[in-house]
């Protein structure tokens, strides 16, 4: 994705050249002409050269949650040995480098070019997570695949999130004439320090899992959880049987 360059995570903010300012510039307009002679809507009426330059200003911002996204993961992993590791070996930054400019295309209004992106890390982590969502600073997704987060989920601060996680919609309203119930809230919450472990399933735009909850894996959560909390299924029953080769 054209944005790849200026948010390479290696050595804090970007400090492109005027020259390559002035590529990504070019590359920019050049999307936003191509996805606007396709659909007008996705544009309207806005300059796609002062656009441009509008998305370029978010890149330091964008940048620096990056860099809080990449420690985390080094922190956060016994395994990671070094930053270089982390960013050119873990899928779960990769998605979230992707994610942070995601988000920016999808607030201004550029939801294709957001999709695309967002379905571009999906490719290449495993990890599906819809430009609309809302990810606080300094999150970890650990090993990733699998991992589904919706449009309307809200990840806290310092959350982490392993393998198999879906954050989903327990439902979809429809209204009198069978229209989809667009804008509503419909995925969870998860507040501050929330670590929900492998193949956890947490459904529903009402529920909200309090800060420094830990949920369980292989979890189904359909209801608020009070903050502090270990949500964990029935333990499951281990049985030992023989085989006919056993001594």
């Amino acid at each position: 994705m054209v944005l790849a360059p200026a948010l390479d995570p290696w050595a804090g903010p970007p400090s492109a050249s005027d020259e390559e300012v002035a590529a990504l510039q070019g590359d920019l307009v050049g999307l936003l002409a191509g996805v606007a002679a396709i659909d007008p809507r996705e544009v309207g009426s806005i300059d796609p050269t002062q656009e441009s330059v509008a998305i370029l200003r978010e890149l330091p911002e964008i940048a620096r949650r990056i860099h809080l996204d990449v420690r985390a993961a080094l922190e956060g992993d016994p395994a990671a040995v070094s930053l270089a590791e982390v960013v050119a070996c873990y899928p779960g930054p990769r998605a979230l480098v992707a994610h942070r400019a995601a988000r920016v295309l999808h607030d201004r209004g550029h939801r294709v070019l957001a999709r695309m992106l967002a379905e571009s890390a999906h490719r290449e982590t495993g990890i599906d997570i819809h430009p609309g969502a809302t990810i606080g600073e300094s999150c970890f997704i650990d090993h990733g695949t699998g991992v589904v987060i919706g449009e309307t989920a809200v990840v806290g601060a310092r959350c982490r999130i392993y393998q198999g996680v879906t954050l989903g919609a327990r439902s979809i309203e429809r209204g009198p004439q069978g229209v989809l119930g667009r804008g509503t809230k419909r995925h969870p919450t998860l507040e501050e320090d929330v670590v929900v472990y492998a193949g956890a399933t947490i459904l529903g735009g009402d529920v909200v899992v309090g800060r420094g909850c830990v949920v369980a894996g292989g979890t189904f959560v359909t209801r608020s959880v009070p903050a502090g909390h270990l949500v964990a299924g029935p333990r499951a029953q281990v049985r030992l049987i023989a085989t006919s080769g056993a001594p």
